[in-house]
């Protein structure tokens, strides 16, 4: 309690879109509100530029999926065909040389490994290009653009390693199969979902609003990993976070793909912004 007390006394300044991201996004949706609280009360559905309108075939196939394995084995063998990401496609011969095919699923495992590392750099740059929002954390806290923070992230963000296979673009088609997987199969009809995270500190996100001692409006990291499954988080620290994310705003969740690194904890990857909380302590 002390801990929430401390982070409310000096809240993070989020009355205009400048100090949260860039002024524009892909998404045609201003940014004041996209990252405020109006936005995960009532919620519009996001798309990002041109995926959809360059990608037909995909979404024809996705049209003929009798449920949700059968869309994510279409996704799958789609990603497979554009990208070679096979395991026999991604390490290629380039006169006489083997050159590795970056791929997303990557990134998903690095993220579940540390959300901090590389691979969580290039996906929280991802959410910076597309959505416009900036990270509050990699490493440590970010509090301004010119600082060690934000050029460690920044380095690690353009790392070559990940952008030889137009990484941003795997991570657009993610973004649009989840977007239609959850309006199709996993949160039909619905707005949002309940999701958990479990904390010890309050260093990676920022607490904008107290209303109460449980209830506090804060700002998450600009991709920040969420489960499912309470008991789960329960594993993760001594505070639960319990946030209702609009459907919008997910990226990723464990039932997504047939085959992925992070099956096992319920793990939803969720897109950051001002979120009203209520905080459970234990």
């Amino acid at each position: 309690m002390k801990r929430l007390r401390a982070q409310a006394a000096g809240p993070a300044q989020l009355t205009s879109a400048g100090g949260i991201g860039h002024s524009t996004n892909l998404l045609g949706v201003p940014m004041e509100f996209l990252t405020d609280v109006a936005f995960n009360d009532q919620p519009v559905p996001l798309h990002i530029a041109g995926v959809r309108e360059m990608n037909p075939s995909l979404f024809e196939m996705l049209d003929q999926a009798r449920d949700l394995a059968d869309a994510g084995e279409a996704f799958s063998c789609y990603m497979a065909a554009l990208f070679g990401i096979d395991p026999e496609q991604r390490l290629r011969n380039v006169n006489g040389r083997g050159r590795f095919r970056s791929s997303f699923l990557d990134l998903i495992k690095g993220w579940g490994f540390d959300s901090n590392g590389a691979e969580g750099a290039v996906l929280k740059g991802w959410v910076e290009s597309r959505f416009g929002i900036f990270p509050t954390f990699h490493k440590e806290a970010i509090r301004r653009i010119a600082s060690p923070a934000w050029t460690t992230y920044v380095e690690e963000k353009m790392s070559s390693r990940f952008h030889n296979n137009a990484i941003y673009v795997q991570l657009d088609l993610l973004f649009e199969f989840c977007q239609w997987a959850l309006a199709h199969f996993a949160a039909a009809g619905s707005t949002h979902v309940t999701l958990y995270r479990g904390v010890n500190a309050f260093d990676e996100h920022q607490i904008v609003q107290r209303f109460d001692r449980r209830h506090v409006v804060m700002r998450l990291n600009n991709l920040t990993s969420f489960s499912s499954d309470r008991s789960i988080a329960d594993c993760f620290g001594d505070t639960i976070l319990t946030v209702r994310v609009p459907v919008p705003k997910i990226l990723f969740f464990n039932r997504l793909l047939p085959a992925h690194p992070l099956k096992g904890e319920g793990e939803y990857l969720v897109i950051g912004g001002a979120y009203r909380v209520t905080a459970s302590y234990f």
